[in-house]
């Protein structure tokens, strides 16, 4: 934004410049000095902006590390429902009876 500022000021400090300054070969020093000013600052912004380009990318790294970690958790607790559905018909259909007379033959009598 102020790069784009200082240049657009030294276009406007260029238009004020007489007809004789155009003809010769050097540059009005007003405006190097802009230039450069303009080209410091961007050197100058360069390594707040990566480090902000990097946090950005580091907390979009670890939110997708969260969201992973709880649709894994979603799935896990599904699948343990879907076991603990099909199992305790499974354990109901057991026949007792005939376990426990199974066991009285081979312990002589039921316990008192």
């Amino acid at each position: 934004m102020r790069a784009s500022y200082l240049i657009a000021s030294s276009f406007i400090l260029l238009a004020g410049v007489s007809a004789a300054v155009w003809a010769q070969d050097t540059v009005n020093p007003q405006v190097t000095d802009a230039g450069t000013q303009a080209n410091v600052e961007e050197l100058g912004d360069a390594p707040a902006l990566s480090e902000g380009d990097l946090y950005q990318a580091e907390s979009q790294a670890l939110s997708n590390a969260a969201h992973n970690a709880t649709v894994s958790q979603q799935q896990t607790n599904v699948t343990a429902q879907a076991a603990t559905t099909m199992g305790v018909p499974t354990l109901e259909s057991v026949d007792t009876e005939s376990t426990g007379t199974a066991t009285e033959e081979m312990f002589g009598s039921a316990p008192n």
